[in-house]
């Protein structure tokens, strides 16, 4: 019971956080989630309050989204989280954490070397930035911080960052859970009720979160978000080593 109250709670905090962040809410939900259900449910079922979570977003954001950026990207997004949902059922779960907890260890190390040499990358690589996202969105449900990596050059508005981050997210999400259903229908409906409660949490933050996107600067939610990346790629990899 402590895990379930917890993980809803969690729910509620990550949602308002990742509004202003534009992402997040899988790296902070997923570890809470793991306390009651398996690796493999876990992705599936946080994909499922991932989508309510930017729907909602993009319902109260809808008007600052960037369409340029979002078909810049959004067709390699697709196809990449397709692919990585496909190839989540195929890889077994230690090894599906350590991937996780690599992963996100490493991409904060990556943002802060390009701060300290000053290279920026390309905007001809936005294909390959949408298509990596959208893997390893598919395959871990950890899909925005590579996003924000790109995506933040090209829309340094707070506001359209934001909304256009919850369009592509959303795509994402359309393309992955009905893999996950196909695959792994039965487990995900035995956690149906914690399901809704965590939809139910998520959308609520989204609430708190728009407030706080109009007030706070972006860059403090940015660095506690990433903060919070590292902290869940250590618990990870020591769940996979342990």
């Amino acid at each position: 019971m402590e895990g379930l109250l917890l993980a809803v709670v969690g729910a509620f905090i990550a949602a308002a956080l990742t509004v202003p962040a534009g992402f997040g809410l899988s790296t902070i939900l997923t570890p809470l989630v793991l306390l009651v259900m398996g690796p493999h449910e876990a992705v599936a079922v946080v994909a499922v309050v991932h989508g309510a979570h930017n729907a909602g977003k993009f319902a109260a954001l809808r008007e600052s989204v960037d369409f340029v950026a979002f078909r810049r990207y959004g067709i390699w997004l697709v196809m990449g989280a397709i692919l990585g949902a496909i190839l989540q059922n195929e890889v077994p779960q230690r090894p599906l954490l350590a991937l996780i907890g690599a992963f996100l260890v490493t991409l904060p190390v990556l943002s802060l070397s390009e701060k300290w040499t000053g290279y920026s990358i390309p905007e001809a690589n936005d294909r390959l930035g949408g298509f990596g996202s959208g893997l390893m969105g598919g395959l871990t449900g950890h899909q925005g911080a590579l996003r924000a990596m790109f995506l933040t050059r090209r829309l340094p508005d707070k506001m359209e960052y934001a909304a256009t981050a919850s369009v592509l997210a959303l795509c994402v999400d359309l393309s992955r859970i009905p893999v996950y259903l196909l695959f792994r229908y039965d487990e995900i409906a035995t956690h149906l009720g914690l399901t809704l409660a965590l939809v139910v949490a998520a959308l609520a933050g989204v609430r708190v979160g728009k407030r706080w996107l109009e007030s706070l600067k972006s860059e403090w939610i940015h660095n506690g978000v990433m903060a919070g990346i590292v902290a869940s790629g250590l618990f990870y990899l020591q769940e996979a080593l342990g």
